[in-house]
This record gives C-alpha cells, structure tokens and sequence, in this order.
C-alpha cells in the first residue's frame, strides 16, 4: 500500500479537507452510513463499482480521522457496523450541498466530462 514520504501542506481548511475526504469512495461513504447503511455488505451493495479492499481501506481511513466509528460484535459470524461520529456527521449538510450542487449543474458536467473522453479516448 501507498505510504506518504512528505508532510501534506495544512495550512488552509481547503488543504485540510482535501487530506481527511481524498478517495474516491469516502464522500458517498458517510452519506451512506448516514442514511443508515452500516454494515460493509450493505456498503458493498450501494458502491457495486469499488472493491471490497478498496472501501475497507477507506472506511479505516475515515475511522483514522474520527468521521466514522466501528462497532464490532462478539457473534458469530462477526458483525461489523459503522456509525457517523458526530465530526463526521458534521460533514453531511456539507455533502448534502455538495450533492445540491452537482443536481443542479448536472447536465453541463455530464457534457464536460464526456467531451474529456471523447477527446482523449484512450483515458
């Protein structure tokens, strides 16, 4: 796995926000986990495009930066679930606008990105 070799610049929230949210999944992760989606299966359902390895690392990686936190059961077979902190569910209005504003724009993004394709379609 990827270790960073240098200190990431933190001097602005902007840079701050970029390190603790960076990776693909980590957004529609806590959105998930908010509207009640706990467990790694039901995760595994809602993002069917991301490997299993790939949202555990990042699910590690929200409960590393405290947005998240990880129950695990004494049954067996084991059972996991995550739950928001409320730092992490401090974040939601924000994705929640984010969200918003991605609806609203959505067709000229949609255009923006499949002329990116088409442009370079060996991407």
């Amino acid at each position: 796995m990827y270790e960073r070799k240098t200190m990431p610049n933190l001097n602005c929230g902007l840079d701050l926000i970029g390190e603790v949210l960076y990776g693909k999944w980590k957004i529609r992760l806590l959105w998930f986990i908010n509207e009640g989606h706990k467990r790694p299966s039901e995760l595994q359902r809602k993002i069917p495009d991301a490997s299993r390895r790939v949202l555990n690392i990042q699910l590690n990686e929200l409960e590393e930066h405290q947005l998240v936190v990880k129950k695990i059961y004494p049954v067996v077979p084991p059972k996991v679930e995550y739950t928001l902190t409320e730092f992490g569910e401090s974040l939601i209005p924000v994705i929640g606008a984010l969200g918003q504003w991605g609806d609203k724009n959505q067709e000229r993004l949609k255009a923006l990105i499949v002329k990116k394709f088409n442009d370079f379609p060996n991407l």
